[in-house]
């Protein structure tokens, strides 16, 4: 062995003896420097072992045989030098396996004699004590071996007799009665409790009911004043809406009343402008004094009846709204077509040949109209020509004019009157 440094981890514990050392040197968990040849190194391990602690057929107190196991955590004590040391004399150089039985037979020895000082009842109900007292004595023992008992735990305890079974059916019977007991008289007070409750309930029920009654009657009751007042101002209300929508009517009606007399006196106004247009330009184109006085005294005739229509329509318009208007614009307009007729009789009179030929001038592009109208409305026209002449647009055109070029042969053969004799004798004056 070389001289040295030698080391040993944290569960195990260098015990070096020999020279220099009148007692071994006990390093647990480190190192130590160790001569060779005069000194030497063991080891001696400080894990923790878990023993069965198994104790059968142990009689208790009372002469009942019961088996009990217990679990236990044992380990030699490494920090404690002279527990280390009590430790090292006893197990230094044996095996894991030795320390083990020797602390096993310790436990078993001390749980069966707790075992044989307790009933089954303490043993199976304080297990906590049964534990406690195996560790105490236990640890007493084996402190002296340097042996330290780290915990014990009742595991299990059995009965092969039916000792504890019976007990526990007595144990159980009696939990059961007591069970019963306790849910009858639980079922007792809470059948009590509620009928407490429901005569309360009931009673809470009844004042409630009441109050709610009164609320309701006073709800009632000022709902109805309210509903009364509401219904007065909405009857209010609707009145003053009728009355102000029946002014709004009327004022309505009358500015339309009022409209209409404007647009009535414009219309009048507007008639009698044209008319004195057309009496301008009449009097511009026709220089023949018979014939303007003519169209003079007809235009005149017009007018004056258009005049007395249009004021008996506006005075009527006005006299409806008394109620009379109808009749009068009936009788007006009956008179002024009258004295229209009356003057357009006396002018035709006085200048038959000019009348006639005026109709006719003004009948004219009527005539015209009608002969074309056939070919207006045609969808679609063939025309064939020989190439001689006009064609087209410019033939039907000269077929129209030819027709009216025949106008004043039908109106001599009709009326006697030579159309343009009476025109030549008209340019003449």
């Amino acid at each position: 062995m070389v001289w040295g440094f030698v080391t040993c981890g944290p569960n195990e514990a260098l015990v070096v003896s020999g020279c220099c050392h009148r007692r071994p040197l006990l390093v647990p968990g480190g190192r130590a420097f160790v001569w060779p040849s005069v000194q030497q190194v063991q080891r001696i391990s400080l894990n923790t072992m878990t023993l069965k602690v198994e104790s059968p057929g142990v009689y208790t107190s009372q002469g009942v045989p019961i088996s009990v196991t217990g679990i236990a955590q044992v380990k030699v004590q490494g920090q404690n030098e002279e527990m280390l040391l009590a430790a090292c004399e006893q197990f230094l150089g044996k095996a894991e396996q030795e320390i083990r039985r020797v602390a096993l037979e310790t436990l078993e020895g001390h749980q069966r004699a707790i075992m044989g000082s307790m009933t089954v009842e303490e043993i199976y109900k304080d297990r906590k004590k049964f534990s406690r007292q195996v560790f105490e004595v236990a640890s007493s023992d084996l402190v002296n071996m340097g042996i330290t008992v780290v915990s014990y735990t009742l595991k299990d305890v059995r009965d092969d007799m039916g000792y504890l079974k019976a007990l526990g059916m007595a144990r159980t019977a009696e939990v059961k009665r007591d069970a019963r007991i306790g849910e009858a008289e639980a079922r007792a007070d809470s059948q009590i409790k509620e009928a407490i409750a429901e005569e309360e309930r009931l009673a809470a029920r009844l004042v409630n009911d009441i109050e709610i009654a009164k609320a309701q009657r006073d709800f009632e009751l000022k709902k109805a004043a309210y509903d009364q007042e509401v219904q007065a101002k909405k009857a209010e209300a609707e009145l003053a809406y009728e009355l102000q929508a029946a002014k709004t009517k009327q004022r309505l009606r009358e500015e339309e009343m009022q409209i209409q007399v404007v647009e009535r006196t414009q219309q009048i106004l507007v008639q009698e402008q044209e008319i004195l247009r057309k009496e301008k330009e009449l009097d511009a184109k026709v220089r023949r004094p018979a014939e303007a006085e003519k169209f003079k005294l007809e235009k005149l005739a017009d007018a004056h009846r258009q005049r007395v229509v249009l004021e008996a329509e506006a005075e009527a318009e006005a006299i409806r709204l008394n109620g009379e208007a109808q009749a009068f614009a009936i009788e007006a307009k009956a008179k002024a077509e009258a004295e229209q007729m009356s003057k357009k009789a006396a002018a035709f009179k006085e200048y038959r040949e000019a009348a006639m030929v005026d109709m006719l001038l003004n009948t004219l592009p009527k005539m015209a109209a009608e002969v074309a109208a056939p070919i207006a409305q045609a969808r679609k026209i063939t025309m064939i020509s020989s190439g001689d002449g006009e064609i087209g647009a410019a033939k039907l055109t000269g077929e129209i004019l030819d027709i009216m070029g025949k106008v004043p042969n039908l109106v001599k053969s009709l009326t006697g009157i030579d159309m343009a004799q009476v025109c030549a004798s008209i340019r003449i004056h």
